[in-house]
């Protein structure tokens, strides 16, 4: 094969891949995916920061926005959107739900009283945060490790990559969409407004 053949034969695989991201990329609405089963969601137990049982069947016929959180991150003053989100829609049927994690650049490294009180303080949170845990790995939690198989990310990559990253969870308990850190909470009204009509 002559050179030019070659860099025409590379010029279309890279078409070809490019195009295939950016189609997944536009139809990232896990239509692949089995839905996640309700049961299964529900049973999940989680302990609030506070140190109480729960899971997520409390929050059953409510759409959940599930986040894993950090109180020394760049994406920290997100903490100002999703309350914002929390005291639009609560009354509505939306329910916030923050999972602490020092996964991501150790970027949450205090224990429950001073993220809560972190939180509490710089953006006045009071949407329900729950006990510091692991998102990837070994010790991931199972609410995390069943979300990220249902909604993994770009390219299919089921790892968080950082913190911020947020589930969006219908009234019904199938989770409905991943968004990544750099999405802004006010930019996820429109998904929140259909799952609560």
């Amino acid at each position: 094969m002559d050179p030019y053949q070659y860099r025409k034969l590379a010029c279309a695989t890279l078409r070809c891949r490019l195009t295939s991201v950016l189609m997944f990329r536009s139809s990232h609405r896990l239509a692949l995916r089995p839905p996640l089963m309700s049961e299964n969601l529900l049973s999940i137990p989680v302990t609030t920061i506070k140190g109480e049982q729960k899971t997520l069947a409390d929050y059953a016929g409510k759409a959940v926005l599930v986040v894993n959180t950090a109180s020394k991150c760049g994406f920290t003053p997100q903490y100002k959107g999703l309350e914002k989100l929390w005291l639009d829609y609560k009354d509505k049927g939306l329910v916030v739900l923050g999972f602490p994690c020092n996964q991501f650049g150790k970027q949450e490294p205090g224990d429950e009283g001073a993220i809560s009180g972190f939180c509490e303080l710089n953006y006045g949170v009071s949407f329900p945060l729950f006990k510091k845990i692991d998102v990837n790995g070994a010790q991931a939690h199972p609410l995390f490790v069943q979300l990220k198989q249902q909604a993994p990310g770009l390219l299919g990559t089921e790892r968080i990559k950082w913190n911020f990253t947020k589930f969006l969870i219908g009234r019904d308990g199938a989770l409905v969409k991943r968004f990544a850190p750099l999405t802004k909470p006010e930019e996820l009204t429109g998904e929140i407004e259909a799952l609560l009509r």
